[in-house]
């Protein structure tokens, strides 16, 4: 799905400064009030936050929020409805049906926390919501959630950690078309990004990089040059 690998890098890097700014922590949340928090070494209360769908072992499937029975506020499911829409207008099923089989998911069968994780990185792409969490909701369910805070927005782009993201997300992630993910990576940090010459050459403040894919797109080098402004 072209959407998993829209979102994959730039998703990574929000989920890297997510568990930098949280830390050690637990989370509850309240759907009624609605409330989510993150407590710890200090309590996060979120701005807004969103509840996808969970995934359970148990019918094993995932059910899109806007689908529960137990009747959430609206405020709470309206992402996951937005997504059911896109995914009508697009042909997409994972998303416009109410409840997706693991069975019809890529990936290890029967296992909640990866269907949610999928599922929540194509959200992801369609909502412009990037920092999501998916936790623990009991006997084995897992719940997926898009959590707004304005701790959670990155800060401008710096070389080591661009460097990481690209270097650990290209080889690490089950990315389906790696050149797509780094473009659309660059785009969404506000990168320079040109072609030419069969690879990429990424340009940002204090930093260059190129980055080079081998004949099954494959990461085939990264090489990157930095200077100290001024």
């Amino acid at each position: 799905m072209n959407l998993l690998d829209d979102a994959a890098l730039f998703s990574y890097e929000h989920q890297l400064h997510l568990e930098e700014v949280l830390g050690e922590h637990s989370w509850n949340v309240d759907l009624q009030q609605p409330r989510f928090e993150f407590t710890g070494g200090r309590t996060l209360t979120c701005t807004r936050f969103h509840l996808l769908g969970s995934a359970a072992p148990g019918p094993r499937s995932w059910l899109w929020a806007w689908a529960n029975p137990s009747g959430y506020p609206p405020e709470v499911t309206a992402a996951s409805a937005a997504l059911c829409d896109f995914g009508r207008r697009h042909g997409i099923p994972e998303l416009a049906s109410a409840e997706v089989p693991f069975d019809a998911l890529p990936g290890p069968a029967g296992e909640p926390a990866f269907a949610a994780a999928l599922l929540t990185e194509a959200a992801k792409a369609v909502s412009g919501h990037w920092t999501s969490y998916n936790g623990d909701a009991g006997g084995g369910t897992r719940a997926a959630f898009l959590v707004e805070h304005p701790e959670f927005r990155l800060p401008p782009p710096e070389p080591a950690r661009v460097m990481r993201v690209l270097q650990e997300g290209i080889t690490g992630l089950p990315l389906t078309d790696r050149r797509r993910a780094l473009h659309g990576y660059a785009v969404r940090r506000e990168l320079g990004v040109d072609w030419s010459g069969g690879h990429a050459r990424l340009t940002g403040p204090g930093f260059e990089a190129t980055v080079a894919f081998d004949e099954h797109g494959r990461l085939g080098e990264l090489k990157a040059t930095m200077s100290r402004p001024g």
